[in-house]
């Protein structure tokens, strides 16, 4: 009797203290010994404890031979397996319960629904809080929560609201709940209205509400909600120590472009970790940083942390922006040395070797890698088209759909991409038609966007113009971009103009577009109209972002403003350009002026054209390399018309191989002509 009341009292606590099946067994033999095991709540203590030992195979072997049942042995038996992410034991387990006509009750629905969830198992989950509802759990806090768990991970948004709502308590988890389904449904702005609910009812967001918000502010790119939230945070003294929350912080602001926000942030985390780095090198990389993110991934070595896939990815997108092609050799060494390339990997790499000009080595890359994803095939379609390669690009598809790879609408706009930088307008305009009539996928802005950059490079903007009338969804600022720079190309003033205002009432944010405005302007002689736009600019606070061009030169960037008077070299550089120009104007060149767009003398246009950037770069890379050296040059702005046939004679003159990558597309010049054709 003493023993019966001991075991009884203190069972749970001493079952909790075995590390091992053993304990447990010897424990589970003196029970029997003692004749008291009948007792049910000493079965699911020791079911318990069994499947907390990791010995599922005993807790189900006494759960089955268990004379009589009771709601306990079974909750327990679930939990087992709950725990030990056995899901469709638990599933199971729930509907042999039911057959048996064993009465569940809060705990038995909480951990099969939460199965359910796991296992994105719809039906059973709802057939499951059916069940609850009949059996008087509708209105239970925890099983609520759980289905709220389910609708949300299954993408079921609308109903897990409706459940949200008829619930008559709700606690943190429940709110959470819903706020990270939102997010994850990329529903933000319900996210956030969900949150203002909460805070109303004066419940304190707890973390991963916190880190739900946060990604909620990133994925919209709201500054101002960031910064509010932010706010929020500090005030409450919100777990300001938290790396993980100081790290989506980080990345809340990068995708905001607030990266001075993002790297003071960064250097207040007193310890720092692998994802902090490599969070602010991907935010310095995807804003354009593609220098920062590249020193930062070198100070991330010094300070003693392996780059992981994520910074590595991050670190090839600044290599591929710079055209920084010598590290991204080094980094894919590295990658080799570390890692295997696997598909993420594989795909950065190929795509840095593409932007940094080395096509071949993308292209050995890419045969390389045993099985491809769409994203895989997307990269090596666009790099294609960057090139000018038009038909490999489509051959790649073709390889795409024999490989039974169904293309998507990413596929289609890298595919319309290259058939604009090559000028095949038919087979533009039949995959344009493919893609809906065949393949069902809707065109969107960035599908209208490279047909009418097809048809307007083409000089065929009548054709463009109604097409974007003809357009289904609505016209953004991308699609007139496209218009009216086919119409600056092509002297097509009337339909420009008209695509010029249009661009102006959608006001720009990017000074890039500014210029292009600026520039047809200037081109029709309408002076009037160019001092308008720059007054517009100034007015919206839009400083005109200046040109400039980048050449490696023994493992090293160089970058040249337009007339960069103050590098040291800059003497030697313009003896070299004035030299080249004699030549070539010996072999028939002669000044495009018309490509200087500034109301001055034809004399000042010509010395002018002399300093474009990318002239000084090619003049800098000559000096300084060997005979023969392939030189690689990278533009932010579009090379311009009077540089682009320069660069062609100087490329037999100094009998090498130049490439030119702009902010389009890139330009092979060798033997006195380009890879682009001239169409450009």
């Amino acid at each position: 009797m003493l023993l019966e009341k001991w075991c009884l009292k203190d069972l749970k606590s001493f079952l909790s203290s075995c590390k091992d099946r053993v304990s447990i067994s010897i424990i589970h033999g003196l029970l029997i010994t003692s004749g008291i095991f009948s007792n049910g709540t000493s079965a699911a203590q020791i079911i318990t404890s069994y499947a907390r030992t990791g010995d599922i195979d005993s807790a189900r072997k006494l759960f089955d031979n268990l004379p009589k049942r009771g709601i306990d042995s079974w909750n327990a038996m679930l939990i087992g397996y709950s725990r030990g992410n056995d899901l469709l034991q638990v599933v199971n387990l729930y509907k042999k319960m039911s057959l048996q006509r064993v009465k569940p009750d809060s705990s038995t629905f909480t951990v099969a629904i939460k199965a359910c969830a796991s296992l994105l198992d719809l039906e059973s989950g709802e057939e499951i809080w059916r069940n609850a509802m009949q059996c008087g759990y509708g209105d239970d806090i925890f099983v609520g929560s759980s289905i709220l768990n389910l609708y949300t991970k299954c993408g079921k948004m609308d109903e897990a609201m409706s459940v949200f709502e008829r619930m008559s308590k709700r606690d943190v988890v429940s709110w959470s709940t819903m706020i990270t389904g939102f997010v994850k449904s990329e529903r933000v702005r319900e996210a956030l209205e969900v949150y203002r609910r909460m805070q109303k009812e004066g419940l304190e967001a707890d973390r991963v509400v916190m880190l739900a918000l946060i990604q909620a502010c990133a994925n919209v790119e709201d500054s101002k909600m960031a910064s509010s939230l932010h706010g929020y945070m500090i005030r409450k003294c919100f777990a300001m120590d938290d790396v993980m929350v100081q790290t989506s912080l980080i990345d809340m602001y990068a995708k905001n472009g607030k990266l001075d926000i993002a790297s003071g942030l960064f250097r207040t985390i007193n310890c720092k970790n692998a994802i902090s780095w490599s969070t602010m090198i991907s935010g310095y990389a995807q804003n354009g940083y593609g220098v920062k993110a590249l020193e930062l991934l070198i100070e991330m070595q010094s300070c003693g942390f392996e780059p992981d896939s994520v910074s590595l990815v991050s670190a090839l997108l600044a290599c591929s922006q710079v055209g920084f092609s010598i590290l991204g050799r080094e980094i894919h060494g590295y990658i080799v040395r570390r890692y295997n390339v696997n598909q993420v990997l594989g795909t950065a790499l190929i795509d840095t070797y593409a932007k940094c000009g080395s096509f071949s080595r993308a292209r050995v890359l890419y045969d390389r890698m045993n099985s491809g994803d769409v994203i895989l095939w997307n990269t090596m379609i666009a790099s294609y088209g960057i090139h000018g390669h038009g038909e490999e690009a489509l051959a790649i598809f073709h390889h795409m759909i024999e490989a039974n790879a169904r293309p998507d609408d990413a596929t289609f706009a890298s595919l319309l991409s290259a058939m604009s930088h090559s000028g095949l307008v038919e087979e533009g305009q039949h995959w344009f038609d493919v893609m809906i009539k065949e393949y069902k996928i809707q065109p969107m802005e960035k599908h209208y966007v490279s047909l009418i950059d097809l048809l307007a490079r083409a000089g065929r903007v009548e054709e463009a113009q109604s097409l974007i009338q003809s357009m289904k969804c609505e016209t953004g600022i991308a699609v007139w971009v496209a218009l009216l720079s086919g119409c600056l190309n092509h002297k097509k003033f009337l339909i420009g103009e008209l695509a010029a205002k249009k661009v102006l009432e959608l006001k720009p944010e990017s000074p890039g577009i500014y210029a292009l405005v600026s520039n047809f302007f200037a081109a029709a002689k309408n002076w009037d109209e160019v001092a308008m736009v720059r007054k517009a600019m100034k007015t919206a606070g839009i400083k005109k972002v200046p040109g400039y061009s980048v050449v490696e030169v023994n493992g090293r960037l160089h970058a040249f403003m337009v007339e960069d008077k103050n590098h040291p070299q800059y003497q030697q550089i313009l003896g070299i350009l004035e030299e080249m120009e004699v030549k070539m104007r010996a072999m028939g060149y002669v000044p495009k002026t018309e490509f200087v767009l500034h109301n001055v003398e034809e004399e000042v246009k010509v010395r002018m054209l002399l300093n474009h950037s990318e002239r000084l770069a090619i003049a800098y890379g000559i000096l300084n390399t060997a005979r023969g050296t392939r030189l690689l040059i990278t533009k932010n702005l579009r090379v311009c018309g009077d540089c682009h046939e320069a660069i062609k004679f100087i490329s037999v003159i100094v009998r090498r191989e130049i490439i030119v990558r702009d902010m389009k597309r890139f330009h092979h010049f060798k033997n006195g002509s380009c890879s682009c054709g001239d169409y450009w």
